[in-house]
């Protein structure tokens, strides 16, 4: 593979510019090379770990957490534990926001069905939905 300049690393692995430098800047992306116009140039490796970042960040994997997982593809002394536990505390996260996402549909449905049924095209003001939305939270006790 030729080197690439970073518009054409941008294309080939759907991410821009900007997030290119910043993932230079922070250290997850190796600093680029450099031709003698001072413009950066990069490989197959960098195409290669862009894309791995990427996918984490698709995945939902923090900064933190794609540091994490680079510095075990660059250690070739590590083991794929560290990946797996990783992964695992990340499942982990997700499925407690699915619980959680879960609730805030149940109240969602609850809020336009109330509405359906008492006010729905009646005064803004009146709206059950709104006036919901005003009161406290119920404490427990």
């Amino acid at each position: 593979m030729k080197s690439l300049k970073i518009g054409a690393l941008a294309k080939l692995t759907g991410t821009n510019a900007p997030t290119i430098r910043y993932y230079e800047e922070i250290g997850l992306l190796p600093s680029a090379g450099r031709q003698p116009g001072n413009q950066r140039i990069y490989g197959e490796g960098d195409v290669r770990s862009l894309t791995f970042i990427r996918r984490c960040r698709a995945f939902g994997f923090s900064i933190d957490q794609v540091r994490e997982l680079m510095a075990l593809v660059r250690n070739p002394a590590s083991s794929c534990v560290g990946a797996r536990d990783l992964a695992q505390t990340h499942l982990d996260a997700v499925r407690a926001k699915l619980v959680e996402l879960k609730a805030l549909e149940r109240s969602m449905a609850a809020f336009v069905a109330d509405c359906d049924a008492s006010c729905c095209g009646g005064p803004g003001p009146d709206c059950v939905i709104l006036d919901d939305l005003a009161k406290p939270p119920a404490r427990s006790s």
